[in-house]
């Protein structure tokens, strides 16, 4: 029988694909669409005509439900002083690569909590589900879109930021413990908590009337059902799709998610600004410390991604983000929708 995510979502499977920007695209969201699960597209990075063309291009691969993840982080505080610095503290590692670093940083994404025009976008192209990660956007915006017919979910880490969601009138929480990949929904990273996510479904699910979705260091459907004896309705995995042809991930990419180097994963913030789970690279062992100031996400963000462009172009991927959760070695090779029949399998076996 389809409980509860199944039938507000109207899929199959009980497994949604993470938006993940920069390694998620139309065609792996379609894939999981069609094979029954939830695919998702993330908008977070993009400007509001590249998401409606996001959005069209999913459209004309599935007529299946599919989610839109947008990011609704606080806008950066701006520091001049802090920013120079930052850069100046780069200036030996660009010039390892005959660079310099930026004159200046930019905001390189723009929050949804004040994106109006993707607001409109989206309830003009109408995609079956929205989500949101990094916190909550405006009331009116949460109102404007359920009451468009679309469904809406949230990224939290903690009871709070659970109870909050759930008072702002979203449809599913999305339970998202410290094992996963790239960058946490946290709503304020000074007050994470750092809960699993097993520890985090069950106080969600004791706690919470809303369907509660695990995601975190899931790979496969023993963790799925894992997850569901805990109380969840199902899982949201991300890590596990980036194998998939369908991604956008690089050839560096692969071969580290490939290689020893996925079982070693840790927490930083000096990459963007917030922090985020990924392979250890330089990144992670040769940027300013962890203790040092850090300029706002998503400002630092751009200074990483300048470093790494200077980088690539010598050849070099020792500063390419590589996200990636905890499971990371357990991430198999296949096309998305041979994975998601997979864990369908998987979830339904009796072992």
């Amino acid at each position: 029988m389809p409980n509860p995510l199944q039938s507000l979502l109207e899929i199959e499977i009980p497994v949604i694909q993470a938006p993940m920007v920069g390694v998620s695209t139309p065609k792996l969201a379609a894939a999981v669409s069609n094979a029954g699960g939830l695919g998702s597209i993330g908008v977070g990075a993009s400007s509001v005509e590249q998401a409606r063309e996001m959005i069209r291009e999913t459209f004309r691969l599935t007529d299946k439900p599919f989610n839109v993840n947008v990011f609704c982080h606080r806008p950066a505080e701006r520091d001049e002083d802090l920013e120079q610095g930052w850069l100046r503290g780069l200036a030996p590692l660009f010039a390892e690569y005959d660079a310099d670093p930026p004159s200046s940083l930019r905001e390189i994404y723009t929050s949804f909590v004040e994106d109006v025009p993707m607001l409109q976008m989206l309830l003009e192209e109408r995609p079956d589900v929205v989500s949101f990660h990094f916190g909550l956007p405006p009331q009116s915006m949460i109102n404007a879109l359920n009451a468009a017919g679309i469904v809406t979910m949230c990224s939290v880490t903690n009871l709070d930021e659970a109870q909050l969601a759930e008072r702002a009138g979203v449809h599913v929480l999305i339970a998202q413990g410290i094992e996963a990949g790239g960058h946490r929904g946290v709503f304020e990273p000074a007050n994470d908590d750092a809960i699993g996510v097993m520890a985090l479904v069950r106080l969600l699910t004791s706690r919470c009337k809303l369907p509660v979705v695990a995601a975190g260091g899931i790979m496969d459907g023993a963790g799925i059902k894992a997850a569901m004896t805990l109380g969840a309705c199902g899982a949201q995995l991300g890590t596990a799709f980036i194998l998939c042809p369908e991604t956008s991930a690089n050839a560096a990419y692969r071969e580290a998610m490939k290689s020893h180097r996925a079982y070693h994963t840790q927490v930083t913030s000096v990459i963007s600004g917030r922090p985020a789970r990924g392979i250890v690279n330089r990144n992670f062992t040769d940027l300013p410390s962890e203790h040092a100031s850090i300029p706002a996400y998503p400002v630092t963000y751009d200074a990483n991604k300048a470093l790494n462009a200077a980088a690539n172009a010598q050849g070099n991927f020792d500063f390419a983000v590589q996200w990636a959760g905890q499971g990371a070695p357990l991430a198999r090779e296949m096309p998305a929708a041979a994975l998601i029949k997979l864990l369908a399998a998987e979830i339904n076996c009796e072992h």
